[in-house]
């Protein structure tokens, strides 16, 4: 029986990391995403919502009773050892979620299992698990118009987050695979994705 293939999927905010893993989720890939899985954990009744009350308060929860996410934004922005706190009680649920997805995914036969997660390089942890990492690059003016016009942010607040993550020189040298998303329209930057199938098992 042929071994499944691990992909870490990364790239910065406003990469295209997310499409890139559309499309290859659309070729035939299981795709199991990072982020995804974060928002459930801290929307309401989820695993995570419990804990972050007992550590922050109800002032950590919207009316909702998911995560108050700009609450907690600012929180973190003010405060690092919230952000490890709020790292403590999400990442270890993040990992048990992305496993039994990665088995379930196994366990119907599929042969290529991409793992899209934006903080692949800065976590440390990532690169072990995973067999190849693929990034999705592009310039960091680009970046910032992407994610000002998709989000409606100010241009120092994409710069801040942009801060917070690895710098494209770090993920670049942590990669296997690149995919340069700079001045493509979606039909080329799928030309590009379904290029690399030759060392994917898809």
């Amino acid at each position: 029986m042929q071994r499944t293939k691990r992909v870490g999927l990364t790239g910065g905010i406003g990469s295209g990391k997310s499409t890139v893993g559309c499309m290859l989720q659309e070729a035939g890939a299981a795709l199991i995403e990072a982020d995804q899985i974060s928002r459930s954990l801290t929307a309401p009744r989820g695993l995570a919502i419990p804990q972050i009350e007992a550590v922050f308060g109800a002032q950590a929860l919207n009316a909702e009773g998911g995560l108050d996410r700009d609450f907690m934004r600012q929180l973190v922005f003010e405060n690092p050892q919230a952000r490890q706190q709020l790292e403590a009680i999400i990442h270890p649920l993040i990992a048990s979620v992305t496993q039994q997805q990665a088995l379930q995914a196994q366990a119907c036969g599929c042969r290529l299992i991409i793992f899209d997660v934006p903080l692949l390089v800065e976590s440390g942890r990532w690169r072990q698990q995973v067999d190849t990492v693929l990034l999705v690059d592009c310039l960091e003016s680009t970046q910032i118009a992407r994610v000002m016009q998709r989000n409606g942010l100010e241009q120092q607040a994409v710069e801040r987050i942009m801060q917070a993550q690895a710098s494209r020189a770090q993920r670049r040298a942590a990669a296997d695979c690149v995919i340069y998303n700079e001045g493509l329209d979606l039909a080329t930057l799928r030309q590009e994705v379904l290029s690399i199938s030759a060392w994917l098992p898809l």
